[in-house]
């Protein structure tokens, strides 16, 4: 029987999820893609059938809202929920795909709009409601969250008896030519960069300043970049799935001129998430912003250069120390020729697609609400290299 399928959101990742849906037509069927401004979705659903041939369909639908969610599941009779929407409708996405008895997939867990804070506590709490309703849930099928975590997971099983040590490393080698535009929702870029660092080690979180923790990292491919702590929300999920381990950190790549931006924003008061009078209007000082800024979906044809992200892992294999790193280089003007998206997009709404992938055709299986390392890393492995993202692995 064929199967349908619903994604929601329609900015550059979703741009990418359905065009690989499409490339998959066989595996996803019918396929809606669904957004508060349908015009977005019609442009990419046009692009699409000049591109592939496949059709799709598109639909409107406030993502905040539980019950235009669930009339537009039930419309589509869909199998599986993409959601690619603001990790803030997270919640709503999910409460609709229990009440519709609908599997359920994200990128990036739950943040709350009013709070710079992302974390899994409020997602892992509805795992009891996907098992009532016989529904499956998996959690961060992005790249990281994603295929980081499959990264770690692979190793574990085939190359260390005992993870250690861990450092996953992100670094956009890409230049899009403006002075200061970001590669992703603006919002949630800049909540993300702006936070304090965390980093977990021997059993505890250790919080630090902003940006207060660098090393310089050669990437394969790309070269010697300055590479700073963060907080990344795979790494609350690993702390419990990776045997062994000792310490975990994530590490991200900014330019300088990025960085002066940065802290001039935060100077003035551009990153604030609390409303403001202006003029006798509400305004929320980061959201304006993010309406000056290049929408990172019109990216795309402008970016050049490459994306390398990947882990470096230590540990014991039969008695020994080992050391092992995993990556995975894309371009970003190959990535845009096949899907008129760039790299960051790319690297994001593929995996996407493959665990949707995976879900559809049965090899993950499960009920309740799950992180993505739970499941065997095999299949996702090879269907990276079969679908677009190829990966490396060195023995150091």
């Amino acid at each position: 029987m064929s199967k349908k399928t619903l994604i929601i959101g329609a900015g550059g990742v979703g741009n990418v999820v359905a065009f690989k849906c499409a490339m998959n037509e066989a595996t996803f069927g019918a396929i809606t893609l669904a957004s508060r401004t349908v015009s977005k979705c019609e442009v990419i659903a046009s692009n699409i059938k000049q591109r592939t041939g496949v059709t799709i369909a598109t639909a409107t639908v406030d993502a905040d809202r539980v019950d235009e969610l669930i009339k537009l599941i039930e419309k589509c009779n869909a199998d599986i929920v993409i959601n690619v929407a603001l990790p803030y409708q997270d919640l709503t996405i999910m409460e609709a795909c229990i009440a519709t008895g609908v599997d359920y997939l994200d990128t990036a867990n739950y943040e709350h709009p009013d709070t710079a804070k992302f974390e899994y506590k409020e997602q892992w709490a509805k795992d009891d409601a996907f098992k009532e309703a016989g529904v499956m849930g998996l959690l961060g099928s992005g790249f990281d969250p994603g295929v980081t975590n499959l990264f770690c997971a692979y190793a574990q099983k085939h190359y260390f008896d005992e993870i250690h040590t861990i450092d996953i490393l992100d670094c956009n080698g890409g230049d899009h030519g403006y002075p200061f535009a970001t590669n992703f929702n603006p919002e949630i870029n800049l909540r993300e960069v702006s936070a304090k660092g965390r980093y977990w080690q021997e059993g505890k979180w250790i919080e630090t300043e902003p940006m207060e923790i660098m090393q310089v990292w050669d990437y394969p491919q790309i070269g010697k970049k300055d590479s700073y702590l963060l907080y990344h929300e795979e790494m609350e999920s690993l702390v419990k799935h990776i045997k062994g381990l000792k310490r975990i950190r994530f590490f991200m790549t900014f330019g300088q001129s990025y960085l002066t931006h940065l802290k001039c924003l935060e100077n003035v008061g551009m990153l604030g998430i609390k409303e403001v009078e202006h003029k006798g209007m509400k305004i929320v000082p980061m959201e304006f912003l993010a309406t000056l800024l290049p929408d990172p979906a019109s990216l795309g044809e402008r970016t050049v250069g490459k994306t390398n992200i990947g882990i470096y892992a230590k540990g014991i294999k039969d008695g020994k120390e080992k050391t092992v790193y995993i990556y995975q280089v894309s371009d970003h003007q190959k990535c845009y020729d096949e899907v008129m998206s760039q790299a960051v997009s790319y690297t994001t709404g593929v995996p996407a697609m493959i665990g949707a992938k995976l879900m559809l055709e049965g090899r993950w299986q499960g009920q309740g609400v799950f992180n993505i390392e739970e499941f065997d890393p095999d299949p996702f492995m090879e269907e990276l290299n079969q679908q677009g993202l190829p990966w490396q692995v060195e023995f150091l």
